[in-house]
């Protein structure tokens, strides 16, 4: 098989995209740099990639609100190829400002087939940037990350000022999130239980630190996995020193792996 080909899409004022380029080049990927305006003139068609990572960052300096001016440009070049994509079960995967971009374009949740924003991103509880190590676990259905395993707190990064996810205005909103499998990760404490702050570091509704669409084939994720591909640091004796980043890339080459036979 030949090494599978992804999209690594972005604009002014993305960031971490060099991060994610190396991180699918050690799973065995070929990473593209895909502008937005690459796609406007119509210079590469995304139906050629098996997988589309958005990164992170303050895409366009994240003026009216985070990841909405990339999403209304993705949306114009790109919303009907996007939808192609996601049906032929492509892996789409948005991180930080991704992930904003992703519940803009009402990709995540998704839930009951519904592609509307109904999750927004609010400042953080902090109402400060948080930047630094945070744990998560793996908690719903997920047919993409293979190699992570459930309910296990695995080590990440996160650097955000509008991290603080907030589900639609549905008291039963989290519960049928929750239900369907949808809500990917949760914030934990190093040991896996429940978190609070500091290590729920923004205040997000049910502790999500990522979402799925129904299908499970796009997953929005608030912390960073390409920024700790490998971990060399040292950490305190007794924490958990198992990361999420070369889980979470083998994890999308093995599915696109299996899906391609």
């Amino acid at each position: 098989m030949e090494k599978p080909e992804v999209a690594i899409i972005r604009m002014e004022g993305t960031n971490c995209e060099d991060e994610a380029f190396h991180a699918f080049q050690d799973s065995g990927f070929v990473p593209r740099y895909v502008h937005i305006n690459e796609l406007k003139n119509k210079r590469y068609d995304l139906q050629s990639f098996s997988s589309i990572f958005l990164p992170g960052g303050f895409s366009a300096g994240d003026y009216i609100r985070a990841g909405s001016i990339f999403s209304a440009r993705l949306a114009e070049y790109s919303l009907k190829d996007l939808k192609k994509f996601v049906d032929e079960g492509k892996p789409v995967i948005g991180v930080c400002n991704g992930f904003q971009i992703l519940a803009e374009l009402g990709f995540i949740p998704d839930l009951d087939g519904r592609k509307e924003r109904r999750v927004g991103l609010a400042p953080n509880g902090s109402n400060r940037f948080e930047c630094r190590m945070c744990y998560v676990k793996l908690t719903g259905k997920s047919s993409i990350l293979g190699k992570i395993q459930k309910d296990f707190p695995y080590m990440v990064p996160v650097a955000h000022a509008e991290g603080r996810i907030v589900t639609a205005r549905d008291n039963n909103f989290v519960e049928k999130l929750e239900e369907s499998g949808q809500i990917l990760f949760r914030y934990s404490m190093p040991d896996g239980n429940p978190a609070s702050y500091p290590w729920n570091p923004n205040g997000s509704d049910g502790s999500i630190a990522g979402l799925s669409n129904a299908q499970g084939n796009v997953i929005g994720l608030m912390p960073h996995p390409e920024r700790v591909y490998n971990y060399f640091g040292k950490l305190p004796e007794g924490i958990n020193k198992n990361i999420l980043g070369k889980n979470f890339f083998d994890s999308i080459r093995d599915y696109i792996s299996v899906k391609a036979h």
